[in-house]
């Protein structure tokens, strides 16, 4: 006998002293007052106790199996039949029983495993971000909407990387105190300027009884950013366009009544003032391009470009392409490029305008005859992911600190007689700074009045 065997005999051992006590008292009493021969007597003492171990290996051997029959059960292993053998009737009682109660508790899990993943496809399948939080306000999950607007799960967590940060905001946290204090909905205005501005309603809704999982509050978010997005576009649209178009439309009126007038009989001075005209126009039209660009970035800035972009072609064909324009300014293109460097996720046709803003607008405000500079190369971020290294440097006169700053504002320009004559319509560092924020990445500018001025940009990537 091994030591794993000690406790079962030891316990069929006191089952069959149990079994045999009455009967064996009974023999020995009879035997003790003569009413019994000690042969037959001693005879059936030895029948009692073999019988009694006998009926106590039964005994145990169906209990053993109804035990685990139980476990099993409880275990959700289904309602398996007892393993074959003799079963005593008080056990296979027991046993019926319990094989119809595992039955109804493997129907009753699989039902309520159908309902669970049945509400967590709903969850996830609903088109608004959805938080889920403990009563300690620890986000527990969260579906597919809320983790393309706040970042892939965290290691080792089920929630987004910019939750936290969401959840600090005073305003979402008074919504889910008046949530937890009242038992009703609690709604909120949200305004999140980092890492792209955001606006979003939310609403905290109390869950009483809690999830299986603890949840105890569901934040429930509404993207607002685009249509106040729109809103704003057409108030600036207005203010701008009205604002910038005013000088070339004034020209041209004036050019008209010209023509209309004294230059009527003088074709000399109608080709000049057609010319100029022409001129005019093609601004006008370059300044409404902008602007309705400009828009249209603005508008899907707070959502994450897809696919990816390999940022040297694109700006080996932005290069090419501005041949023309570095011929009339006789500024000479120097190429720093690799052979290959992968931004994603990315838009290529945006990276491409990145590219073709930058390269105009050094050409344009650096010196003529002078030198620009275009550089591409993988290379980390300040925080050490992977990316892409994009600079355009030019050999002009510089940018005054001061202005530095504000460079990348819509129609803010240093010298706006200069920036006009060139061509410009003070848009394009605008357009240069929504692009790269839409893309997650930064833009950073550097001057020396009387040496020139680079523009860095660094875009996420593999």
């Amino acid at each position: 006998m091994t030591a794993m065997d000690g406790p079962r005999a030891g316990a069929w051992l006191r089952a069959t002293a149990i079994v045999a006590l009455a009967p064996a008292l009974a023999l020995l009493l009879l035997m003790a007052t003569q009413e019994l021969a000690p042969g037959p007597g001693i005879a059936a003492l030895l029948a009692t106790l073999l019988g009694a171990a006998a009926v106590a290996r039964l005994w145990l051997g169906n209990l053993a199996r109804l035990a685990a029959r139980i476990r099993a059960a409880a275990e959700g292993g289904g309602a398996q039949e007892l393993e074959a053998g003799v079963l005593l009737p008080s056990v296979q009682e027991v046993a019926e029983g319990v094989a119809r109660l595992a039955r109804r508790l493997a129907e009753r899990n699989a039902m309520v495993e159908r309902l669970r993943r049945a509400d967590a496809a709903i969850i996830e399948a609903l088109p608004d971000p959805l938080l889920v939080l403990s009563a300690e306000r620890l986000p527990l999950r969260a579906n597919r909407a809320a983790r393309e607007m706040l970042g892939a799960p965290a290691e080792g967590g089920a929630a987004p990387a910019d939750a936290a940060a969401l959840l600090r905001h005073p305003a979402l946290a008074e919504a889910l105190d008046r949530a937890l204090a009242t038992g009703a909905p609690a709604a909120a205005d949200l305004l999140l300027p980092v890492p792209l501005r955001r606006d979003l309603v939310a609403q905290a809704i109390p869950l009483d009884p809690p999830l299986a999982d603890g949840g105890r509050l569901l934040v429930l978010l509404s993207d607002r950013t685009r249509e106040r997005a729109v809103e704003r576009m057409r108030a600036d649209f207005v203010a701008n366009a009205s604002h910038e178009l005013r000088t070339p439309l004034a020209s041209l009126i004036g050019f008209i009544e010209t023509l209309r007038g004294p230059a009527a009989d003088d074709p000399a001075a109608q080709q000049r003032f057609l010319a100029i005209m022409a001129e005019q126009s093609d601004r006008m039209r370059r300044l409404i391009d902008d602007l309705l660009g400009l828009s249209r970035i603005e508008m899907t800035e707070h959502q994450a470009p897809s696919g990816d972009a390999d940022v040297a072609m694109v700006a080996r064909a932005e290069a090419e392409a501005m041949a023309p324009i570095l011929a009339a300014r006789k500024v000479r293109l120097v190429q720093e490029i690799a052979p290959r460097a992968l931004a994603a996720p990315a838009d290529a046709d945006q990276v491409a305008q990145v590219v073709r803003n930058l390269l105009d607008n050094a050409v344009r405000h650096g010196r003529e005859g002078g030198e620009v500079r275009l550089s591409v190369a993988p290379a980390p971020g300040r925080d050490g992911r992977p990316g892409v290294a994009l600079s355009v440097a030019d050999d002009g006169p510089g940018i005054p600190r001061e202005h530095i700053p504000r460079l990348t504002e819509r129609f803010y320009r240093v010298d706006k007689g200069r920036s006009r004559s060139a061509g410009g319509t003070g848009l394009g560092l605008a357009i240069v700074r929504h692009i790269v924020n839409r893309h997650r990445g930064t833009l950073t500018i550097e001057s020396e009045e009387g040496v020139g001025t680079t523009f860095r940009v660094w875009l996420p990537g593999g």
